[in-house]
Order: C-alpha cells, then sequence, then structure tokens
C-alpha cells in the first residue's frame, strides 16, 4: 500500500468484526489503497479475497498485491452479485464496505473533491462517468437542485441555494471549485463556512455517482451471498447512509417495515450484533480526521427459515 495513500478508520475494530476464519471467502467492496485488504489477506490461510473498486487509483494499488488468492473487480459495488459469480463465488463469509470517499480521493485537487483545493467540478469515482458536479450545476432545473441539496446535504436553505446557483449559470457556468464556493459565500452560516461547503460537495458527490441508489442495491445483495453466520460490516460517514445500513440490518430492507411471515416471524436476512454504531476512538480521531463521523455497524447472517 502507497504511504499515506489512505488511512482506514477503525481498522482494528473492522478486522475483529468480520471474525475471519483462514479458509472462508471474504469480500471487501471498498478496496481504496488497500488497508482493509491487507489486514484481511494476512488473516487468510487457504481463503479467498476478492476486492472491489472503480476508482482507477485503486486498481493501480491493488496491481502492486500478488497473493494468489486475492482478486481484484473494478466495478461499483452494486455489481457484487455478478462480480462474484463471474469469479466462480456463490456465497461468501464476510463482507466489510468502508462507504465514503478516501482521503487519497479528497487530496487529489483534479478530482474535484475537497472544499480545500481549486479544481475542476468532477467529483466522479469512476472516470467512464458521463455526469459530472460541473454538469448537474448547470443543467439541472431549480426544482431538482433544490431536492438534491437538500435531501444529500441536508442544507436548511437549500431553496436559496438553488436558485443562487441558476441565477449565476445564466451569466457564468460552473467550471471550478472555487466557482461555487465563492457563488455560496453570501448564504454559508458565518463561522461555519467550510461544514457549509462540504454538505453542498457531498450533495453533489451522491447526485454524480449514484451513490444511494449503488448502496441499496449493494445491502439487498448481501443477505443473497452471505453464508448462515457470516458477518456484514459497514462503516457510514454520514447519517443517510447509516440510516439506509441500520434498516437494511434491523428490517431487511433499506425503506419501509420489517416483513413477517404467517407465524408473525420477521422475514429479514440479518440480526445486527451491535445495537448501537460503534465510534472510533478520540485517539484515532485527533490522529485520522476521516473517523470523527465514522459509524460502524456489524450485522450477522440469520439461517434461512424452512
Amino acid at each position: 500500500m502507497t504511504e499515506g495513500y489512505h488511512k482506514p478508520v477503525m481498522l482494528r475494530e473492522c478486522i475483529e468484526a468480520l471474525r475471519i476464519q483462514p479458509e472462508g471467502t471474504y469480500v471487501d467492496v471498498t478496496f481504496g489503497g488497500g488497508g482493509h485488504s491487507k489486514v484481511i489477506l494476512e488473516n487468510l490461510q487457504g481463503g479467498r479475497l476478492v476486492a472491489f473498486d472503480q476508482d482507477e487509483d485503486a486498481k493501480r494499488e491493488a496491481a502492486g498485491i500478488t497473493d494468489r488468492s486475492f482478486t481484484f473487480c473494478q466495478a461499483n459495488f452494486m455489481y457484487l452479485k455478478k462480480y462474484l459469480k463471474l469469479n466462480g463465488i456463490t456465497k461468501v463469509d464476510g463482507i466489510l464496505a468502508d462507504l465514503g470517499i478516501s482521503s487519497h480521493q479528497i487530496d487529489a485537487p483534479e478530482r474535484g473533491f475537497s472544499t480545500r483545493f481549486d479544481g475542476p467540478l468532477d467529483m466522479r469515482m469512476d472516470q467512464n462517468l458521463a455526469l459530472t458536479a460541473a454538469r448537474v450545476l448547470n443543467e439541472y432545473t431549480e426544482q431538482d437542485l433544490h431536492k438534491l441539496f437538500g435531501m444529500y446535504g441536508e442544507l436548511k436553505n437549500a431553496r436559496t441555494a438553488a436558485k443562487l446557483v441558476t441565477q449565476q449559470r445564466a451569466n457564468r457556468p460552473f467550471v471550478r471549485t472555487e466557482d461555487l464556493k465563492a457563488v455560496l459565500q453570501s448564504i454559508a452560516p458565518r463561522g461555519k463556512e467550510n461544514k457549509y461547503f462540504a454538505q453542498v460537495f457531498q450533495a453533489l458527490r451522491i447526485e454524480v455517482n449514484t451513490e444511494m441508489k449503488a448502496l441499496e442495491d449493494f445491502l439487498h445483495q448481501c443477505g443473497e451471498v452471505m453464508n448462515t453466520g457470516g458477518r456484514l460490516v459497514v462503516m457510514s460517514y454520514h447519517s443517510l447512509e447509516d440510516r439506509m445500513v441500520k434498516n437494511y440490518i434491523n428490517k431487511g430492507k433499506v425503506f419501509g417495515e420489517v416483513e413477517k411471515d404467517f407465524y408473525g416471524h420477521e422475514l429479514k436476512p440479518f440480526e445486527a450484533v451491535n445495537r448501537k454504531p460503534i465510534e472510533a476512538s478520540e485517539e484515532e480521531t485527533e490522529q485520522n480526521r476521516r473517523a470523527r463521523s465514522a459509524k460502524l455497524r456489524i450485522a450477522e447472517r440469520l439461517e434461512d427459515r424452512k
């Protein structure tokens, strides 16, 4: 793993939560810089690890792992079942997902993810995608931007932000991150501008990468591919993701209520291991800012009812 590429959050907690069996089959659906994958491989002996990531930089990192028990799939984790099947795998013993964005992506100005640098309004995790943050800002209707900023960015003044963006682009289209920050500066809460910009960037990133849809599709496949007793370990970084993960674990679906059979038994594939999400220690949050908002949820695959 390249030094400084990405420091994995709650590494020990994630590895312990997986309860790795040396001969088991595991999936890391967010390879990133390979921090979690590398430790999973160290715990395998006769087992197998499949890692997913759509990012080209992650693919280059993965190329440095020569372990024969390791397989890398350059794909979005929403295609979990498809790529496992392509690799001859139908069931696994554990799945790890470290959601959100890697520190490497944030620290690359040319990717446009960071509020700290001036860069192009890109924000694509997969560079083959057609939609960019610039296109969202320049082409979406005011109504769609209002919904986007409110739902994914949780902005209290989402309507005002959407109106300001549409007014500005009529004169000059949005091209760079500083263009957007300059326009929104006047409506950002005083003293909390950075947090506000981060929320706006989050909303755009989620939309560009269809993150909520991808997460929903991924979660609903986990129960189908997991062996009984296998562990689902998911780390999220904002309330939207965490809510979806919590709902899936507790209700068997991301949205709606849990279904029950004729006898009143809940029809859900997983049981929560930790009722409340695990959070990073004070020591870790001081060393790694990304850990501050991390919430770790662990679930175990139940035996299917006959």
